[in-house]
């Protein structure tokens, strides 16, 4: 008799054993049915759909890092010229200061152009939309990039090599204004038409940036 009771209580124990585990199960399952396939919650999901439209990229935003790469690859080769050809010690600061800026800006748009699966060049013959006139004295067509505001053509940039002094001052200062100004046409029609964050952001920064140095490259040709 007392077998039977003990056995009888064993089967008892190892049944609610069993139920436990059971529920045990089932809450897991719950807590998993919240959660997508990657083991995120949905609010990591919404964050993260959040972000992704954040980093949403539009033709305006690959055309912008398309035309303003080879835009400040010329600034910073004018710039380099500036050490060893110009005599104005404030212009040579402010020169170094545009190649320090623009040189991770090439980077970072090189950068996002990769991650976008686009090229780095834009196609031939575009021109990014509502951009203003080429340098003054200057057809489109002698930048080499129709449309590309403010660069300048082979021949000034042969001039500018040639020169020294204050005769490279004078004529870097009205290159580099020239050019300041298309870099920021650029900048504000990116700001209005695109849709990356980033694109945006770097581009309000180029806005900004740019137009204080026109108003020192101004300062420093009146002088000269």
């Amino acid at each position: 008799m007392k077998r039977t009771i003990v056995l009888r209580r064993a089967l008892l124990t190892g049944a609610t054993l069993s139920a436990l585990l059971l529920a045990t199960a089932a809450c897991t399952d719950d807590d998993m049915a919240g959660m997508d396939h990657g083991g995120r919650s949905p609010n990591a999901t919404a964050s993260e759909s959040a972000h992704a439209s954040a980093g949403a990229v539009n033709d305006a935003d690959v055309m912008f890092a398309q035309m303003m790469i080879p835009h400040h690859r010329q600034a910073v080769e004018m710039a380099d010229l500036a050490p060893t050809r110009a005599n104005d010690a404030e212009l040579k600061d402010l020169a170094a200061k545009i190649k320090a800026a623009q040189d991770p800006e090439i980077s970072t748009m090189t950068g996002w152009l990769t991650g976008w699966g686009k090229p780095t060049a834009a196609p031939e013959g575009h021109a990014m939309p509502g951009m203003g006139t080429p340098m003054p004295g200057m057809s489109a067509a002698e930048t080499g990039i129709p449309g590309m505001a403010g660069m300048a053509s082979e021949e000034q940039m042969n001039k500018l090599k040639a020169d020294m002094g204050s005769e490279f001052d004078k004529l870097f200062a009205q290159m580099m204004i020239a050019h300041h100004k298309g870099a920021i046409d650029m900048a504000k029609t990116e700001q209005t038409d695109g849709s990356n964050a980033e694109a945006k952001a770097l581009a309000a920064t180029i806005e900004a940036d740019q137009a204080a140095e026109v108003q020192t490259l101004q300062r420093i040709l009146d002088r000269l």
